[in-house]
């Protein structure tokens, strides 16, 4: 399908807001790899991935969008400037989006002027939700305990990691403050108990689209540190401290220590305390509560959103230090393992070249190995 010569803009624009660590990557994937596809189909995806991320940073006013590397001037803006000059419907989908304020929703609302706005929500049941944030935290660079998150300060209220980030009643209020709450689709899943190729059709369901010959992921995307593994990488996190831009902590930490197979796979789960609990299950009693009382179009099986069972699962305070040296000497295997691996291919590209080896070698070819499962 393409923009006709009389278009106005955009018949619906779809923003996907997260919530983060509710199947956004392997959606994303599904969608990026049928970019062309979907533009037939009259569903226009504007820009590049990495545009639709910068742009949830400058929606939020997110001081660190200048300290990104590449082209960062306005790329809210230009999603907005190619959405324009499309006619058909158009996809916007980044999960730090979820935080804006409901001054940053009405200025977003404003600037697609003309256009029926719908927002999607992924969402997962609270306490299961906020484990795995505080993982990607951690796996992110932090150095909190599980008990400590999310983290205070002057960005809590719209940064990309605080209440407001992946607390659906607070996501509800914010964007339903601006949009007729039958333009919000609330989509529930669960990982282990619902299939993330039922939540894309779902998903796209939502687009009035289908999967049929799309090009879709086998599975989920992001593997989970089991809870020795997370403690011990909270605790190498302490002395990381050259590690701050987003580039050296996404690539380095959270790519290769958190998802590169150096850490053992054990994947035992894991719980904070009984106080954390009972706040994030009345959380998430009153996202229930609005699903089912305000209106909001609940896209799939809200039970899903109901807590589990965490009886069983160990707190991280409870890690031994004998645990945590096991753990810490398979790694430093590993590690060995990569250096002399990468040492060898440093030294075969030496001999079969004239000049020098470059000083980047390392930086440059650190492979990403598949996460071992035990």
């Amino acid at each position: 399908m393409s923009p006709s010569p009389e278009h106005t803009g955009p018949r619906r624009l779809f923003l996907h807001v997260g919530l983060p660590k509710t199947g956004t990557t392997y959606l994303q994937d599904a969608l990026w790899a049928n970019k062309q596809v979907l533009r037939e189909r009259g569903l226009l995806l504007p820009g590049a991935r990495r545009r639709h991320l910068l742009a949830s940073l400058e929606v939020r006013e997110d001081p660190g969008l200048a300290r990104r590397p590449g082209d960062t001037a306005h790329p809210w803006q230009d999603l907005v400037a190619e959405a324009r000059q499309w006619s058909g419907d158009v996809l916007v989908t980044h999960e730090f989006f979820a935080a804006a304020s409901v001054e940053q929703v009405r200025r977003v609302v404003a600037d697609l002027a003309g256009a029926e706005v719908h927002v999607l929500v992924t969402a997962r049941a609270m306490p299961d939700l906020f484990i795995s944030r505080w993982q990607e935290w951690v796996k992110n660079g932090a150095r909190g305990r599980i008990d400590a998150y999310p983290p205070d300060g002057p960005r809590a209220g719209t940064g990309e990691w605080g209440w407001p980030s992946f607390d659906l009643g607070i996501v509800l209020e914010r964007w339903g403050a601006v949009l007729p709450h039958d333009r919000v689709h609330v989509l529930p899943m669960a990982p282990g108990r619902s299939d993330p190729g039922e939540l894309l059709r779902r998903f796209l369901g939502v687009l009035g689209l289908d999967d049929q010959g799309l090009e879709v992921p086998a599975s989920a995307a992001n593997a989970s540190l089991g809870l020795v593994e997370v403690e011990l990488l909270r605790r190498v996190n302490a002395h990381l401290g050259d590690f701050r831009s987003a580039h050296d902590r996404g690539t380095w930490i959270r790519g290769y220590l958190g998802e590169g197979g150096v850490l053992p796979g054990s994947r035992e789960k894991f719980r904070p305390s009984r106080e954390t609990v009972a706040d994030l299950v009345a959380r998430g009693e009153r996202a229930l509560g609005m699903l089912r009382e305000d209106g909001f179009d609940v896209v799939g099986d809200a039970s899903l959103l109901e807590p589990g069972d965490l009886d069983g699962r160990r707190h991280p305070d409870e890690v031994t230090e004998g645990e945590m040296l096991a753990c810490a000497t398979e790694a430093m295997a590993r590690l060995t393992g990569d250096v002399r691996s990468l040492t060898r291919e440093r030294d075969a590209l030496s001999q079969a070249s004239s000049r020098p080896p470059r000083l980047s070698w390392l930086r440059v070819n650190v492979r990403r190995r598949r996460p071992r499962t035990g």
